[in-house]
């Protein structure tokens, strides 16, 4: 009779586990991969705070508002023109961050337009705290997406914006007006 010669089958388990090894050491360095890309982009938001842009708009609304030589009056020059300042430093920015509020500027210089066509309007208050309002959402999305360590300062100039009362006379909340300029100034510096 012939001899029938009969091979042992090699064991399915060796490749299952080599597979898994293999796919497991994937996943590790996709992982790694994804940490890194998390802590680019956090770095990215840190590192802009760090970053000396010195803007010349941005400087130009700062050193406007730091001078403060113009009082605010009956026609309302002063106001309108730290609006519109503020408005193109904002946008500034924005582009830096690459951050798009076209539309939210566009309606903001809308305000700064209105308070000047009738000195003896008595809603100039309210169309200014309308801007500052946008002007500090607008600067409030921005920190919270690029500039993650001046929250306390968007938190003041929040506060600031809520003090203007849209039911008194401009004139007679000076302060409340020019104190949410200063503090939009003091986070433009930073932020510049």
């Amino acid at each position: 009779m012939a001899e029938i010669k009969i091979e042992k089958k090699k064991p399915i388990w060796i490749w299952m586990l080599l597979g898994l090894g293999l796919i497991a050491v994937f996943v590790y360095f996709m992982s790694l991969n994804n940490d890194y890309e998390d802590t680019e982009e956090v770095s990215e938001s840190v590192e802009l705070i760090s970053v000396n842009e010195n803007n010349h708009v941005v400087s130009d609304y700062v050193n406007f508002i730091e001078s403060d030589t113009n009082h605010m009056s009956m026609d309302h020059a002063f106001t309108h023109d730290a609006i519109r300042k503020l408005a193109n430093a904002i946008v500034a920015i924005a582009d830096i961050a690459d951050y798009e509020i076209k539309a939210d500027m566009d309606i903001v210089k809308e305000y700064a337009e209105t308070i000047t066509l009738d000195s003896l309007d008595a809603t100039h208050a309210n169309d200014i705290r309308k801007a500052a309002d946008i002007l500090t959402n607008v600067l409030q999305n921005i920190q919270a997406a690029k500039y993650p360590g001046l929250s306390n300062e968007i938190t003041v100039l929040r506060n600031a914006s809520n003090s203007i009362d849209p039911d008194v006379l401009t004139l007679d909340q000076r302060d409340a007006v020019k104190t949410f300029f200063r503090s939009a100034a003091d986070i433009l510096k930073k932020m510049n």
